[in-house]
């Protein structure tokens, strides 16, 4: 018996060896490499660089639709962020801090003129002027000290807000400041007057860390963390050769934007993400108020206190 077979196209390549999977593209193309997200065979031809080995052309496409109508379509709809309304806010402030005198814009404005504005001050605090922990937050010294922190939270602050969300950044951002200023009024000295939000930008910054920590395997993620490492090393060094920088409020922000940041991931389930970020979140600001509880306590005691309390109120008056 004889078999017949049909004639072979010479200008169709044969098929690949069996055993070898080909590109479910181009089927004629022997490969070993499959896309990262389907799964699927592709070729030279067909890999796109990926943050892990390569996708194919069909699965990065839905990646850009899927972006374009929803993170991405949200960020060219939502012209207002919360990062663009804390930046107004101390912005606005920084407006009424002008107003005390023409060396106020370069200097920033008096000791006493901060004092009335809500500085932090260790004696009025203890005296019950909590809500000092929370102003000063928004209060800069000079144009210097406002431009460096405007620029840290455009930068940090557009990128947490993206990364966690709105309500978990403004999260981050308030209980974290809360830790700075916190940390500053426990360890500091008892005669400061204290101001900036680089407290709570370190918190931010914190968080960014974490976040990037988490994902170190990612190439995008690793250079993010070598430059997080780079700038707080630069900040290291300029808390002890600049005099006048509070690190103690720095460190206390950063420590606390790394415990956010791990506590509020959103990369978790919904639902227990969103638990693990409260109950985390409630505990970072627990350890706060145990710090103000305990410094409060401990200045009240001091054989001074009242007449400190009556110099800076008089200050403040």
């Amino acid at each position: 018996m004889m078999a017949m077979s049909e004639p072979v196209d010479p200008a169709v390549p044969p098929p690949p060896a069996p055993g070898v999977e080909a590109c479910y593209r181009h089927p004629s193309q022997p490969t070993l490499v499959h896309c990262t997200r389907c799964g699927r065979p592709i070729c030279p031809d067909c890999m796109i660089a990926a943050p892990v080995g390569h996708q194919c052309p069909e699965c990065v496409g839905q990646a850009q639709r899927a972006f374009r109508q929803g993170p991405g379509r949200r960020v060219q709809v939502r012209s207002i962020t919360a990062t663009k309304v804390l930046l107004a806010a101390i912005l606005g402030v920084f407006v009424l801090e002008m107003l005390g005198g023409p060396g106020s814009l370069v200097n920033g404005p008096s000791g006493r003129a901060l004092l009335k504005l809500g500085a932090l001050q260790p004696f009025l605090i203890a005296d019950g002027q909590f809500w000092r922990l929370f102003t000063a937050m928004f209060l800069h010294a000079g144009l210097f000290h406002i431009m460096f922190n405007a620029w840290a939270l455009w930068v940090f602050g557009s990128v947490v807000e993206r990364d966690f969300g709105t309500p978990r950044f403004l999260a981050i951002f308030f209980i974290t400041g809360f830790l700075a200023s916190a940390a500053s009024y426990a360890f500091g000295p008892v005669e400061q007057v204290g101001v900036g939000a680089s407290g709570a930008i370190f918190g931010i910054f914190g968080a960014f860390a974490a976040y990037n920590w988490r994902r170190r395997h990612l190439a995008l993620a690793a250079q993010n963390l070598r430059t997080a490492m780079s700038l707080l090393l630069l900040n290291a060094v300029l808390a002890f050769a600049i005099p006048g920088i509070d690190w103690r409020a720095h460190l206390g922000g950063f420590v606390a934007g790394v415990a956010a940041g791990f506590v509020a991931d959103p990369g978790s389930g919904r639902t227990r993400g969103t638990l693990v970020a409260v109950a985390g979140l409630t505990a970072i600001a627990a350890a706060g108020l145990a710090l103000v509880m305990w410094r409060t306590d401990a200045i009240r005691a001091l054989p001074f206190f009242e007449e400190g309390v009556r110099f800076f109120s008089r200050m403040a008056g």
